[in-house]
Formats: structure tokens, sequence, C-alpha cells
């Protein structure tokens, strides 16, 4: 009976710490999403009314901040992996004994507070850095533009800052191909695209599975890139909660919003998986 139990209360430190800051809050949060200002109180004071139009209103007053937020998770989950798999495979096949120290350099960012990294991006991309006259020098950008507090910024930073969940994933999984595998494509006659589409890229899709999810799900909520590298013009869903929280005190719509953001990402990651599960591709 003894061994039986074990396992279970193995467990039980976990799920105690995932009910009290993962259950609860969640609860909490969808009580708090159908309720409305009581009437004649005082700011931030709310009752339970069970209005489930907030969740309409809230969709529909941040309609444009939602589908940007998706446009830029997906447009710096894209650039994180073109950059990501090049960089995952010359660590797995080229790198010989330097493969430690590079992969250090690729986890060498989380050493540095997210903030702090964000800003510096900011100084990168201003009039101060080198990127700006290095443009105007070339001819790519006209001299009144700026990259600060725009899109581009904004996709930039967030690319920067996720890179890391992208290349350690497929990493993993590059570096889990035999090498004989590819030696014996070569064997077959195929040539070194060839045998990257039929071998390699098949053999590394849980790798860029688990790192498109990696990148996008936090990018998708992201507001810290949005808030120091953009403008008003360039808002995420994610700064629209912030405000609606700390500084609006519109507790109901924070937690509308926020429900919303989980169900759209869910939904998104279920068709992804199905789509590009990785059973049917190993």
């Amino acid at each position: 009976m003894g061994k039986i139990r074990t396992p279970y209360l193995l467990l039980l430190p976990g799920f105690l710490f995932l009910f009290t800051f993962f259950i609860l809050p969640i609860v909490n949060l969808a009580q708090t999403s159908t309720q409305t200002p009581i009437a004649g109180g005082d700011t931030g004071q709310y009752e339970q009314t069970l209005r489930f139009q907030n969740y309409i209103d809230a969709f529909i007053e941040n309609r444009e901040q939602f589908s940007r937020s998706f446009v830029y998770a997906l447009i710096a989950t894209v650039l994180a992996l073109m950059i990501s798999y090049p960089l995952a495979y010359a660590i797995a096949f080229k790198a010989g004994k330097y493969k430690n120290f590079l992969l250090v350099l690729v986890v060498a960012p989380f050493f540095t507070s997210f903030l702090l990294r964000t800003v510096a991006w900011k100084q990168i991309l201003g009039e101060e850095g080198f990127v700006v006259p290095t443009l105007r020098t070339l001819g790519i950008i006209s001299p009144s533009t700026t990259l600060t507090s725009t899109a581009f910024a904004v996709v930039m930073g967030m690319t920067y800052n996720f890179l890391p969940f992208m290349t350690l994933p497929l990493y993993a999984s590059i570096d889990r191909i035999d090498p004989r595998t590819l030696e014996a494509s070569g064997d077959l006659y195929a040539n070194a695209f060839t045998t990257f589409r039929k071998v390699t890229l098949p053999l590394s899709m849980p790798g860029v599975v688990a790192g498109t999810l990696l990148t996008f799900i936090p990018a998708a909520g992201d507001y810290v890139n949005a808030a120091i590298l953009g403008s008003p013009n360039t808002k995420m869903i994610g700064n629209v909660i912030e405000s609606r929280y700390f500084k609006i005190v519109d507790y109901p719509t924070a937690a509308a919003l926020s429900f919303t953001l989980m169900a759209a990402i869910l939904i998104l990651v279920t068709i992804y998986i199905r789509k590009a599960g990785t059973e049917e591709l190993v």
C-alpha cells in the first residue's frame, strides 16, 4: 500500500503549487471577468452580476490590439525561426569542441534583466546607435526616418528577447539526429538541399514545433517591448490589459481580455499542433 501511495505523495507538492498559483488565480480571474461596477461605489469597486457581455464588449473595443498582437508575434516567431535554425544546426554539427561555449552564449542574455535588454535595443535603434546612421549612409532609409517608436522596433525587440526559446529546442532536436542518416542520404545521390528537405527538416520538426510554440505564446501576450520600443499606435493587447489593471482600475475588462487572449492562443496552438504535429513527421 505504501508503494502505491508514494507516486501520489511525490506529485502532491507540485499539485499544491499549481493549485495555489495557477488554478486559484484562474478561478478568481474568471469570477472577476463577469463583474460590474457597484452603483454609487468608488472606483475599483465591483459586484458579481454574471455579465458575460463583458467579453464581447472588451473584444470589440480592443480588436485592433488583438490582431496586432498576433501579427507581431507571428512575424517575430518566423524571424526567430529563420535565425535560430541555421544557428542550432551549426552548433549541433559544426561547432565541435566549441559546442558548449556557443550554447552558453545563446543563454547568456538570460543573465540580464528582460527590461534592461529591451532598453538596450531602444539605444541600438535610436539616433545615438549605429543602426540608423549606417542605414542612412547606405541610402536604405531617408535622413528623417527613425526606427524607434515603430512596429519594426517592437518586432525586432520581441525577436531578440525570445530568440533563445527558439534556439534551444531546435538544438536539442537537431543534435539527436544521427549523422549517419545524412551520410546515407548522400550515398543515395541526394544533394544537400534534398537531404535537408527529406531528412534533416522532418527529423527536427519536434524542435521546430516546440520552439515556435515557446516563442509565439509569450510573444502574443508581451507588453514590455511595445511599451518601451513602440508608440500608442503599436500597442498590443498586453499593454491594454496592463493599463486596465493598474491605471484605469477596470478589473472586469482586464480579466475578460486575459481570458479571451488565453482562449485565442489555446485555439491557435491546438490547430497548429494538429496541422504540424510531430507524430506523423518522425
